[in-house]
């Protein structure tokens, strides 16, 4: 057993505390007072880029849910995370990865394959290695597919997974896993089935009309609102139609709301005052 200083959230605020680890569960001390075993938990969620704050998901008493967050230094996160996910409640198997390889079709330079641990959980994919523990999102995941790929001149069987890298301004990159073929296909369907309430049906595609569609290239390429407006000669209103079918599919986000400003009269008068020539 080992014993480190945490924070736990509770109600709102960090409060100071210790939690035990265990070989197969984690004592969480006050105010939680409360064992919670690996094969009860659910989700782990990493919501910190720093490593410092993780959640986890736990089905501990009358097949309810329950939430802890976890915050300490990065090697006890680092630690405990990947205790958890090595034995936690989950489908897990073992495989070579490599993530993310392309980005806007180019090969990374530093790109490798690494053979460890993946993991399909509620919200994310993990990876897992002695040096690498990375978690894509499954509300990031773009498409994925079972296909080959050479890998030294051979080709193999690979799953192929694009995603939106949201440390890279939600660059849409591109990953592989690789291993033997029935493992491969078993990987493959858990990973459909916990994506498939993400997928775009057919009559929801149906209803992006041309322009729409058009709209929807132009965010990916990194296009602003204004300029978008200008190419496609879109009236601001016009623009924000289309944007709300976007939205309404779940097809994009809002990250910033821009205001447009009508000067009052009183701004009128500084302007006019300061415009003057001076006589």
């Amino acid at each position: 057993m080992v014993e480190v200083h945490v924070k736990f959230e509770s109600n709102g605020a960090w409060v100071a505390s210790k939690l035990e680890i265990t070989n197969d569960h984690i004592t969480l001390k006050a105010p939680y007072n409360c064992d919670v075993p690996y094969r009860f938990i659910t989700d782990v969620i990493q919501e910190n880029q720093m490593n410092q704050i993780l959640t986890i998901v736990a089905t501990l008493e009358s097949s309810k849910e329950s939430l802890f967050r976890i915050r300490s230094v990065e090697k006890t996160i680092t630690v405990l995370q990947k205790l958890i996910l090595l034995s936690c409640n989950t489908y897990r198997t073992m495989a070579y990865f490599m993530i993310p390889t392309m980005c806007d079709g180019v090969l990374a330079t530093d790109a490798k394959w690494k053979k460890g641990a993946v993991t399909v959980l509620k919200t994310g994919i993990w990876f897992i290695c002695h040096d690498t523990q990375v978690c894509v999102p499954l509300s990031d995941v773009v498409g994925f597919e079972l296909t080959k790929c050479k890998v030294q001149k051979k080709e193999v069987n690979v799953i192929k997974f694009d995603y939106a890298d949201r440390h890279h301004g939600s660059e849409v990159v591109t990953g592989f896993i690789s291993s033997p073929l029935s493992m491969l296909q078993a990987l493959f369907n858990f990973i459909q089935n916990a994506t498939k309430d993400k997928d775009i049906m057919v009559y929801e595609l149906a209803r992006l009309n041309d322009q729409a569609a058009q709209v929807a290239m132009l965010v990916y390429s990194g296009v602003n609102s204004r300029d978008i407006e200008e190419m496609l000669t879109l009236s601001s209103q016009e623009l924000d139609d289309i944007y709300t079918i976007l939205l309404k599919l779940h097809l994009a986000e809002v990250v910033l709301v821009r205001k447009e400003l009508r000067l009052t009269p009183k701004g009128v008068r500084h302007v006019s005052e300061t415009v003057k020539p001076l006589s």
